[in-house]
């Protein structure tokens, strides 16, 4: 299993520099991965600064030699494919081949998507979404390429460079959904958001349904994500992954997967943050 972070684009980590000596700070502490969350606003609670993922990550890319990159999750369905697509190529080509996108539908809906006048059905979302992986792929193949579908249309066209590797998508959605774990079958890994009753089970479940769907034997990831710090069991509670997951990611924010959203309007203890990522993974 791989260790990652899983930081948000926004507050104290709101500016490039700052996470640019962050995630040298973490490939130092031996963490694999340094991965942002992608919003333009994310609550009306939310007064901090925010900062452009993709510009943040060039900042981390220039700083870090071996640690993978990338964004859980980019919202598709508010970004045009193929800006998106270069954006990626350019970075993956940067960072010599480090970036993973991680995709999926966003989430709050209401500010990140209906100040801005974008969708919030998620239906629309979901169709958007597949349609803008299907040109971003497309696009990524150097190839000439055209597109027709309900939402987008392409002329014929080369985009040059590719990417120097094949950039992998996670697809992130609840575990539960099917339709989501269908599109993750796709492609080359899944950012499951478990029932937190049972989270190994409800993750095994959702890997089945995967594995039954797939059609390539190609690596596949399976990403979980959670706290450890000042947890005595935190240890156990990662190893209860094992077999299952392939990354573990670290979240390293005021939420913490269910604590109120009013936490975000408080004073973030970012010593306590900065702190668990130079005490390293709990491996």
């Amino acid at each position: 299993m791989k260790y990652g972070l899983h930081l948000p684009n926004f507050g104290p980590f709101g500016d490039a520099r700052v996470l640019a000596d962050l995630a040298v700070a973490a490939e130092g502490a031996g963490w694999d991965g340094f991965f942002l969350w992608d919003h333009l606003l994310f609550c009306d609670l939310d007064k901090n600064p925010h900062v452009d993922p993709w510009v943040a990550l060039t900042a981390v890319a220039a700083g870090t030699k071996r640690i993978t990159i990338g964004t859980l999750v980019t919202p598709l369905a508010r970004r045009r494919p193929w800006e998106l697509a270069r954006q990626t190529v350019s970075l993956q080509n940067f960072s010599s081949g480090r970036l993973v996108l991680g995709v999926g539908l966003g989430e709050p809906t209401e500010w990140d998507f209906r100040f801005f006048g974008d969708p919030t059905d998620a239906k629309t979302r979901a169709e958007m979404l597949d349609e803008g992986l299907e040109i971003l792929t497309g696009l990524w193949s150097g190839e000439q390429f055209a597109f027709r579908g309900q939402y987008y249309n392409l002329e014929p066209m080369t985009f040059l460079p590719r990417p120097v590797t094949p950039i992998p998508i996670w697809v992130g959605g609840q575990a539960s959904n099917r339709r989501s774990l269908r599109r993750a079958a796709r492609y080359q890994g899944m950012v499951p958001m478990q029932d937190a009753d049972d989270r190994v089970t409800d993750l095994r479940r959702a890997v089945d349904y995967v594995d039954a769907h797939r059609l390539s034997d190609e690596p596949f990831d399976v990403v979980v994500s959670g706290h450890t710090e000042n947890d005595p069991h935190s240890a156990r509670t990662v190893r209860s992954y094992e077999g299952i997951a392939t990354w573990w990611l670290e979240d390293l924010s005021p939420l913490r997967f269910g604590v109120d959203w009013l936490a975000l309007a408080d004073p973030w203890d970012t010593e306590a943050l900065t702190a668990r990522i130079l005490a390293g993974p709990a491996r």
